[in-house]
């Protein structure tokens, strides 16, 4: 298959592509610089030079290929709503080019947070907070599976780690605790984060890619649940800095984050998808020392 892939020079897309291509598929991936053009090379695929904020070149990548993954987003906190709108159009304008032709979309999402239980497959993310932009738009391209669209999500955890990640929430808490001495966890260290390692990520992309039926909703996680306070144990290993508990605020945007217990299972995707988490866990990542080089 020739695959369309957004985001191609990304953290998740890094991986992602050189999963397509090792399996055979020809890729062609988008690339908004001369940066992002030669990692894309190197990775194996095939450029095509643009912004996914462009329609054009949305449709342009889409209707040369047979499927689609997206995984292009913009990171800027500060503007997250622009962000929102941006992939909203992203997705409108990719599901109406596959439209009718029955072939793959697979879309980034994130595993929902369900109090007091692990979260499954089946269960809904929350429609409230500052994520309910992106659950609407994931709603919206599943809802391309009524459009003759192949349409599926893979939900990733709140870690995607792995040798290199330099700007996911986990070398962000790293880089929180060297800056002040201490390796922080919020509370009682109990709310569980689920996570997964990028090059398993990378592998549902391509059975969702594959083999997924049209509206799956898929889980991407290794560790169901690794307590706050285990997180912070092995950053403080590594840094040789205490380990205590500190205000959520003092973590940032991460501290609410830290706040919520959100296991989550990837059970049923197993099931549909015969997809297992075969890399190292978190707790073995970060022991391994590649987040504080």
């Amino acid at each position: 298959m020739r695959i369309f892939v957004t985001g191609a020079s990304g953290w998740i897309g890094s991986a992602v592509v050189p999963e397509l291509a090792g399996a055979g598929h020809e890729v062609v991936g988008l690339a908004r610089s001369d940066a992002s053009a030669a990692a894309v090379t190197a990775l194996g695929a095939e450029v095509l030079r643009g912004d996914f904020q462009d329609a054009d070149v949305l449709r342009a990548g889409a209707e040369g290929a047979d499927g689609v993954v997206h995984l292009a987003f913009i990171h800027d906190f500060t503007r997250f709503d622009a962000a929102i709108e941006a992939e909203r159009r992203a997705v409108e304008t990719l599901g109406a080019v596959l439209e009718g032709t029955g072939k793959p979309l697979v879309i980034a999402s994130g595993t929902p947070a369900v109090p007091g239980q692990v979260a499954t497959e089946r269960d809904d993310p929350a429609t409230g907070g500052p994520a309910a932009g992106r659950i609407a738009n994931a709603r919206a391209a599943l809802a391309f599976a009524d459009r003759g669209v192949r349409a599926s999500a893979v939900r990733l955890p709140r870690s995607v780690h792995g040798e290199g990640d330099r700007h996911g929430f986990v070398a962000q808490l790293v880089g929180i605790a060297r800056e002040t001495g201490v390796a922080g966890y919020v509370g009682d260290g109990a709310n569980r984060w689920p996570a997964v390692h990028v090059a398993d990520a990378a592998r549902l992309f391509r059975l969702a890619v594959e083999e997924a039926p049209a509206g799956s909703s898929l889980h991407a996680v290794g560790d169901e649940g690794v307590r706050g306070d285990a997180i912070a144990a092995a950053i403080g290993r590594r840094l040789d800095v205490p380990v205590a508990p500190v205000p959520a605020e003092e973590l940032g945007f991460l501290g609410a984050l830290l706040a919520i217990d959100q296991p989550a299972s990837a059970a049923l995707t197993a099931e549909l998808l015969g997809w297992r988490p075969e890399r190292p866990g978190l707790i073995e990542d970060l022991d391994a020392g590649h987040y504080f080089a």
